[in-house]
């Protein structure tokens, strides 16, 4: 089911589980984490960011894709096609295209122009009935090109974004885009408590979920976080289990250099990283 994020991130937020945002980059991508979750029976975010759309050739191939992937495989969980980080325009634009969801990051903004351009995008979604995400405080690394030091966002202005009807809420504790630093400091969890505190029954999100110790995410998801983005773990592992099918000279056996069978030792370890991170975050079995 092509669905808005909104209901499956509060049945988390009640439940104190987590739903992952798994960001998709081609069709094997769709294909491997849509059959993971049909099989771990879990609900699902897919992650879109500007960019690979740009390289999956526009908002609207990516949605033709995703819906044509998820009607051929009977898909049966609940799945949103989720915007990342996207700039006012894009939004919009991604709402046209059909997406079930957007996030809007006004985080690199003025509090105050931040809030002007959520409340619009906000009003103009929920009239569509599409879920927002919004952003207060950078989240460390990079995405698309723009860059952040990941500052640690202020709750006050978390519970100004929230108050706007926002659907759940990203939020800066000290995560990062990409691969953790050996001299990572870990997330802040003080604030992250204080700004649930202060935003009331709202599902928080948590960027960067990508290397971030199991016991950490965890104890996040007890703060209420209910929406863990995962990324550079699937590319992690679809570019460790290519390259030993390379080494091991399988792509020069037979036919093994057709895409078919050169990708699928990648896209077998990106199903595989999904079912045991579902696991994790407690969505396992949840859309039964």
């Amino acid at each position: 089911m092509l669905v808005s994020a909104k209901e499956m991130l509060e049945k988390a937020h009640a439940g104190q589980y987590g739903v992952a945002q798994f960001n998709i980059n081609n069709l094997e991508w769709i294909k491997a984490i849509l059959k993971a979750c049909e099989e771990a029976k879990s609900p699902v975010i897919l992650g879109v960011s500007e960019g690979a759309a740009k390289y999956m050739c526009g908002f609207k191939n990516v949605v033709d894709m995703v819906r044509n992937v998820h009607d051929q495989l009977k898909i049966t969980v609940p799945v949103a096609i989720h915007l990342d980080h996207g700039s006012f325009e894009g939004a919009k634009a991604c709402i046209e295209a059909g997406f079930t969801s957007v996030m809007f990051d006004g985080s690199h903004f003025s509090i105050e122009e931040n809030i002007a351009k959520s409340k619009e995008i906000i009003e103009f979604a929920h009239s569509r009935g599409i879920s927002v995400e919004c952003e207060v405080g950078g989240i460390g690394g990079e995405e698309d090109g723009v860059t952040s030091l990941g500052e640690v966002a202020n709750p006050d202005e978390c519970k100004q974004i929230a108050d706007l009807g926002v659907d759940f809420l990203a939020a800066g504790i000290g995560n990062i885009h990409g691969k953790y630093p050996e001299n990572w400091a870990g997330l802040n969890f003080d604030v992250l408590a204080e700004i649930q505190r202060k935003v009331g029954n709202k599902p928080l999100v948590l960027h960067g979920g990508s290397g971030i110790p199991k016991e950490q995410v965890l104890k996040a998801i007890s703060l209420g976080v209910s929406k863990i983005n995962v990324n550079t773990e699937l590319q992690l592992v679809f570019q460790d289990a290519t390259r030993q099918y390379i080494l091991a000279d399988k792509d020069i056996t037979g036919k093994g250099y057709d895409p078919r069978k050169l990708l699928a030792a990648g896209t077998d370890a990106i199903t595989k990283k999904c079912i045991e991170m579902v696991k994790d975050f407690g969505s396992y079995g949840k859309a039964e």
